[in-house]
């Protein structure tokens, strides 16, 4: 069984703000083609709510599911079943939490579920490092400038 893995970064906003950029606003800052098609105009969707999907759109107006949100607790925690590429008795868990530090907001990270996976768990684990230092970067780029008002929604 693989561990789970675990990213802590701080963020240059309040605990609300980090959840929303995360939740509601993760078509402005996910990288363009980190997708499932490559298409570099797709746009990334969470849709609210428990049970909602987390999806990506692409430019011909294809849907291609993600994963499912599991928890939605504003601003402190959001949680899917993240199943790319597979079916959801297949899917990883991943949850975030923000934690406010006064001025600041820690994000922390957890993304297990590994054996679901099977043999190719710890691939997909090691696969997952890379790409979620892709995805968390412009995350974190995103709400330092939208904190400090140089960045449209």
């Amino acid at each position: 069984m693989s561990e789970p893995l675990r990213f802590g970064f701080d963020v240059a906003c309040a605990a609300d703000e980090a959840f929303r950029s995360w939740t509601e606003h993760i078509a402005a800052w996910w990288p363009r083609g980190h997708s499932s098609s490559g298409d570099p105009d797709t746009t990334v969707i969470i849709e609210p709510g428990v049970s909602g999907r987390l999806l990506e759109r692409t430019s011909a107006g294809e849907e291609i599911v993600w994963g499912a949100i599991t928890a939605r607790e504003p601003p402190r925690r959001f949680a899917y079943l993240w199943h790319i590429g597979r079916s959801p008795d297949q899917g990883t868990d991943f949850e975030i939490r923000f934690v406010e530090t006064g001025g600041t907001t820690r994000a922390e990270i957890e993304h297990g579920g590994w054996e679901r996976l099977g043999d190719e768990g710890p691939a997909w684990r090691e696969g997952n490092v890379r790409g979620w230092q892709r995805v968390l970067d412009p995350y974190n780029d995103y709400c330092a400038a939208h904190a400090a008002g140089t960045e449209e929604r």
